[in-house]
């Protein structure tokens, strides 16, 4: 018995490495594709994350799945985070230099102590449906509209917080979208470029848009009989001097330089004029006319109707006995 023990003993310690070097045969072989396998899995999430990040894109499938799995709040609180980061690092290295200059120009900061790092950039982020207009390097115009008390501005013509969400920022975009049969993209550049610049002057960026809708169409090409030029029709040969902070007026009919001036001027003329509807009416040139010719009139209705976009609908409906009435 014990010869056959140690016989069944001696069997079983050969068929163990046997086992042994199948099983190393069997992950060499399978190692390429568990390799491929990895990569696939790591592709996928960094293209689902870059996605979500970028956020803005083509309403495409994959675009919508990165938003389903992540709000665009959330996206956002990652984009002013990232900000935050980099308050870690105080040397002055030119990419640092450069991102402190990029602060200053987009949010109208004469300077950036070194100990704040991009602080004041971060507490005036603004979530934008194409974050990339943020990036260009554009003088500001907030020294000049800074020195208009916010005192003398009508409320009406103050923020009133609607377009701080992309959603409503994305509803705003997709109605000037079907109703000028606008490029999504540029559309979604002039929508942000509006919010970003609306904050700058301390202007509502809602009204602004408005009167981009009523003066030009969306189109920045738009050129009127008596010089008026670009998405807000500032008359550039009146306002050389405010196009001169941007080389000149060959640059008035660029979207983010000419909704600047334009924002400007109005912001100015609500001030002087004491109210928004006559802010509306000097800015349309009709200051010592009796009437604007019913201006004001479309860029308000053109402003609520952008709101409407912006609000929840309101119920207007009753019921009796399961019947609707209409209020």
């Amino acid at each position: 018995m014990i010869k056959c023990f140690s016989t069944n003993s001696s069997d079983l310690q050969l068929a163990q490495p046997a086992t042994v070097n199948a099983k190393e045969l069997l992950a060499h072989a399978l190692s390429p594709v568990y390799r491929v396998m990895n990569g696939l899995l790591i592709v996928t999430v960094f293209m689902i994350v870059g996605l979500w990040l970028s956020g803005n894109g083509t309403q495409a499938g994959a675009f919508d799945l990165a938003r389903i799995l992540v709000p665009d709040e959330a996206r956002h609180m990652v984009w002013q985070n990232g900000f935050g980061m980099l308050d870690q690092y105080q040397d002055e290295t030119p990419k640092a230099i450069a991102d402190k200059e990029i602060a200053n120009v987009i949010y109208g900061k004469a300077s950036v102590s070194p100990s704040s790092g991009l602080m004041s950039a971060k507490q005036q982020t603004v979530a934008l449906l194409m974050p990339s207009v943020a990036h260009a390097q554009v003088k500001p115009i907030s020294h000049l509209s800074d020195r208009i008390p916010a005192s003398k501005i009508d409320p009406q013509a103050l923020d009133s917080k609607l377009m701080v969400s992309i959603q409503n920022q994305r509803a705003v975009a997709d109605f000037f979208e079907k109703k000028y049969k606008l490029d999504r993209a540029k559309i979604e550049e002039y929508v942000s470029n509006t919010v970003l610049i609306a904050k700058e002057v301390n202007i509502d960026p809602v009204l602004l848009l408005a009167v981009i809708s009523v003066e030009s169409n969306f189109n920045p090409l738009t050129k009127s009989q008596a010089g008026a030029e670009g998405l807000m029709q500032v008359m550039t040969t009146i306002h050389k001097d405010k196009y001169a902070l941007y080389g000149g007026a060959t640059d008035a009919v660029k979207p983010e330089v000419n909704i600047r001036v334009g924002a400007y001027i109005l912001k100015y003329l609500i001030a002087t004029s004491g109210s928004l509807r006559n802010g509306l009416k000097y800015y349309v040139g009709a200051a010592n006319a009796e009437t604007d010719g019913g201006y004001a009139d479309k860029v308000m209705a053109e402003r609520n109707r952008l709101i409407g976009l912006c609000q929840p609908a309101m119920q207007n409906k009753l019921t009796l006995n399961g019947k609707d009435l209409r209020s």
